[in-house]
């Protein structure tokens, strides 16, 4: 999911101006696909969360500045910082869920064995 959700940011962030789909506000946006991928990377890769934020804080700085090269739009340092905050975000989330979710099953194989 998170490849796919990459790839859709990518499309839309170098599509034409007027292609590109609208949902909400510009900065909501970005910062919600970036959470989203965050959390889509952070859950598959949960043992790997250097790679995770390489792969979407330099997804968040490096689709900015290739928007330069577009000639309907524009590449600012405020937009790969929101999209790069919510990267982190969903990045922490998703940290957060596997690490419950781990201690979850922890706890249930402990009950187990204590009941055995």
């Amino acid at each position: 999911m998170g490849w796919l959700a990459l790839a859709f940011i990518i499309y839309a962030t170098l599509s034409p101006i007027d292609a590109r789909p609208v949902l909400a506000s510009p900065h909501r946006e970005h910062f919600a696909a970036f959470a989203l991928m965050g959390l889509a990377f952070g859950l598959a890769y949960p043992n790997r969360v250097l790679l995770v934020v390489v792969i979407v804080v330099g997804a968040a700085a490096g689709l900015e500045a290739l928007q330069v090269l577009t000639p309907d739009r524009h590449g600012r340092v405020f937009d790969a910082l929101v999209k790069a905050l919510g990267g982190i975000c969903g990045i922490s989330f998703g940290q957060l869920a596997s690490f419950l979710l781990h201690f979850k099953s922890a706890r249930s194989e402990d009950q187990l064995d204590f009941d055995a």
